[in-house]
């Protein structure tokens, strides 16, 4: 290849600077420079361009040959909020998320590690409103999510192929289908049939009147002494959450509060599937409308730094969309 060929090609490719990390073993890939330019306004309306106008840097940077199906992606930006330090948009394979609790965990880690925040309090803008954090001096964060709530309780949903199982709606920055009488073992062995089940279980919600449903969670109890619950969560693109799951801990926490079985400010310690655990507690928002502010505590680590590279001469440049 002559030098003005090469430096023609080398001209076109764009490069994108992230920060990957996980939290409780579920990981975040954080764009902090390269990524789209989706301009100003509210985060709402931000994604919205993302979504409409740049969906193949989603899946340039989340999914194969770069990313694989867990990755969530998170893209810092400008705030619209002006009492917000960072906004931040969160991705995955196959579309956008209002929250990710996980995430933000993940994004505070990622920040301290770059040096753009110390211990201290910030507050972050996102599509579905805005979240505190706090850093701690041992690595410790607590994630004050935005307002969740339960929808439907103990609704009963026709499932193919199982039959009836009932589970509550409820919002805590995504929206999820919540059950514990599905008589599966919450255990790695049992993992094609944890996802097959809850993937037909959010098709019937769907199908059933909550078409806003895209996570399913499933319980079951905890072998562990001074742990409360162990769960399963199916995210939208099929693959299963390897932490606990922040917004689906925090929709848990507003279905335990409206049915008064966990106290204003007392822990709730969750435990994923792989044995990561988030402690967890809330702080009534609006009890008349069993609305909650939740809290959510956990450690996020970054596991490298990368430049990637967008090449118009690679066919999979844009990703492999599953």
């Amino acid at each position: 290849m002559s030098a003005p060929v090469a430096a023609t090609r080398e001209a076109q490719i764009q490069a994108i600077q992230v920060i990957d990390s996980h939290t409780a073993g579920e990981p975040t890939r954080l764009v902090i420079e390269g990524g789209p330019d989706l301009g100003v306004g509210p985060l709402a309306q931000r994604v919205e361009r993302f979504r409409q106008h740049f969906d193949a840097y989603r899946s340039a940077i989340v999914n194969e040959p770069r990313g694989c199906d867990m990755l969530v992606g998170a893209l810092l930006c400008k705030p619209h909020r002006p009492d917000c330090n960072w906004g931040v948009i969160f991705f995955n394979n196959v579309g956008y998320l209002g929250m990710c609790g996980h995430g933000t965990l993940g994004l505070i880690a990622s920040l301290a590690h770059a040096g753009r925040c110390a211990a201290g309090t910030f507050r972050i803008d996102t599509p579905v409103g805005a979240v505190n954090a706090q850093l701690h001096g041992d690595g410790r964060i607590d994630v004050e999510n935005v307002t969740s709530y339960r929808k439907a309780r103990q609704i009963a949903v026709a499932v193919a192929g199982v039959g009836s199982i009932r589970g509550d709606v409820a919002w805590g920055g995504n929206w999820f289908f919540l059950a514990d009488g599905h008589g599966l073992d919450i255990k790695p062995q049992n993992l094609e049939a944890l996802t097959e089940f809850a993937w037909r279980v959010r098709q019937a919600v769907n199908a059933q009147g909550y078409p806003e449903v895209d996570h399913v969670e499933l319980f079951a109890p905890s072998t562990r002494a001074g742990v409360h619950s162990r769960n399963f969560v199916l995210c939208p693109g099929r693959a299963y959450d390897r932490s606990p799951c922040g917004t689906g801990t925090s929709a848990k926490l507003a279905c335990l509060a409206a049915d008064e079985r966990l106290r204003e400010g007392d822990p709730w310690i969750q435990e994923s599937l792989i044995g990561s655990t988030f402690s967890a507690r809330y702080r009534w928002h609006a009890r008349d409308k069993g609305e909650i502010t939740p809290v959510i505590t956990g450690t996020a680590h970054v596991t490298g730094e990368a430049r990637l590279r967008l090449d118009p001469a690679d066919p999979y440049c844009w990703g492999i969309c599953p």
